[in-house]
């Protein structure tokens, strides 16, 4: 069977590291997944979507993921449910987090802009390289 999520979104809140009474690191949060479509008012919505997620896991993404962030996620979905304080049982539905990767980084300070770099490292990248590839059509695969 095959239990496997992937997603893209911002954390809603900045999030917090938290401990459970036996000393296992957690932190769970909301993630905000745009759709990918428009309402009737032509304005895009979101699911918001809860996670969880625990040991190195939480600790690295306690420190370093910060609210708005667009993070990618791989985890599982998971059911559980409670009794809350009234004695009514309450189900709830979550991803828990087993992978995290940042999907865009901050702007750092000092970035080096293509105008400072040196023009011998500008030749030799091929993939910045305005000249023509010198390849038959026969040689291609497709």
């Amino acid at each position: 069977m095959i239990n496997r999520v992937v997603l893209a979104g911002r954390p809603t809140k900045t999030l917090e590291l938290r401990s459970t009474k036996s000393g296992t690191n957690v932190c769970s949060f909301t993630l905000a997944v745009d759709r990918n479509f428009k309402s009737k008012n032509g304005e895009r919505e979101a699911d918001f979507i809860d996670c969880i997620a625990w040991q190195k896991t939480a600790e690295v993404m306690s420190q370093y993921v910060k609210k708005g962030s667009l993070i990618g996620v791989d985890g599982r979905i998971q059911t559980r449910s409670y009794a809350n304080r009234d004695g009514q049982r309450v189900y709830v539905t979550e991803v828990v987090v087993e992978n995290f990767s940042f999907l865009s980084d901050p702007p750092k300070n000092g970035q080096v802009s293509k105008n400072n770099q040196s023009s011998s490292n500008q030749n030799n990248d091929p993939f910045t390289s305005s000249k023509q590839a010198d390849i038959a059509d026969d040689d291609l695969p497709f």
